[in-house]
């Protein structure tokens, strides 16, 4: 899934005009700025109301992560004291500025610095803004749990456990400079002021015509998502850690009567999507040429690293056609 958003400083575009920009998601400063780069509690009930998601991120000076892990800590101190100002909830996280082409060479301090945050807010609240190398590089050791990365110093490359992607600058709101992203999780860091941490978030999706082959599962492929209106393109329908009830339905043409079809969820892992948990199958007998294929999965925990798909197989003689379907998902983070 990509969402759509801006992230902008001084100045405000207005609600009216971000809704008209198709913006889901606004990405706004918190810092020790006196001069309106600032979120403030009036914009965040204003983008709430209108349903835009916040997310924010803290800078002071571009190299500050180079000061070390008592500057992290004395940084994300004062961040959650200002976003919760703003009206974030506690559990949310908040991405830290490297604002600069940060070299190997600088990395130790860089990743002392996010110890230091991590020691206030906790690894799994604690996010970097920055190019591809030290977002990269900050997953690989473990410093981070949230990327936002920019286009600028990274040469073309994107970092799948980046949540965030700031893919365009340069751009112009109601005479505000804006930046464009896309959220490319599920869970991004967004949240909604007076939003309970526990209010479940909503996935529905749709399936297109794709072949069936005999006796061999076969995972879904959901090319629509009716939640944003957005087209997507991929198989997974969630991506953890999450708990989470899904059900789901698709029509199958093409089967002998008697022939035996069977429906289940998996999670895959990211690094490797050969390996996989199943959850519990469910089977049915084709009356018919046609037929509706049920599932329902109540209650289940998907952890981190792992994403939700959704597999079919039929038993028959031939290939079959999966004709479409949709898939319905709550899940809380």
């Amino acid at each position: 899934m990509a969402v759509f958003g801006v992230d902008y400083g001084w100045g405000r575009p207005g609600v009216a005009v971000l809704k008209s920009a198709g913006a889901d998601f606004a990405c706004r400063y918190v810092s020790h700025d006196r001069t309106g780069k600032n979120l403030t509690r009036a914009e965040a009930e204003a983008l709430s109301a209108a349903g835009i998601r916040l997310v924010v991120v803290w800078e002071t000076s571009a190299a500050r992560a180079l000061d070390g892990r008592d500057a992290g800590a004395a940084d994300a101190r004062a961040a959650a004291a200002r976003a919760a100002d703003c009206g974030m909830p506690g559990d949310r996280p908040i991405y830290f500025a490297v604002d600069f082409d940060a070299s190997a060479d600088q990395q130790p301090e860089i990743d002392a610095y996010f110890d230091g945050v991590a020691s206030v807010l906790g690894r799994g609240r604690t996010g970097m803004y920055g190019g591809y190398g030290p977002v990269s590089r900050a997953f690989d050791a473990g410093k981070i749990a949230y990327g936002w990365q920019t286009h600028a110093w990274s040469d073309g490359r994107w970092d799948g456990r980046a949540q965030l992607r700031q893919y365009s600058s340069g751009h112009t709101l109601s005479n505000v400079s804006v930046d464009y992203n896309r959220a490319v999780a599920d869970d991004y860091g967004q949240w909604l002021v007076g939003a309970s941490p526990d209010a479940p978030g909503y996935v529905s999706v749709g399936a297109a015509a794709q072949p069936l082959p005999p006796a061999a599962w076969t995972t879904v492929n959901w090319n629509t998502d009716h939640a944003d209106r957005r087209d997507r393109d991929g198989s997974s329908i969630l991506r953890g850690p999450a708990r989470y009830a899904l059900t789901a339905s698709v029509t199958v043409t093409g089967v002998s009567p008697g022939t035996l079809l069977r429906a289940r969820a998996i999670e895959v892992r990211e690094d490797d999507t050969a390996k996989f948990d199943a959850g519990p199958v469910h089977e049915l007998t084709a009356s018919r040429a046609d037929v509706h294929v049920l599932y329902a999965l109540p209650a289940d925990t998907v952890a981190g690293g792992r994403r939700v798909r959704f597999q079919v197989v039929q038993h028959g003689a031939a290939e079959a056609t999966l004709t479409g379907g949709s898939a319905k998902l709550l899940f809380w983070r």
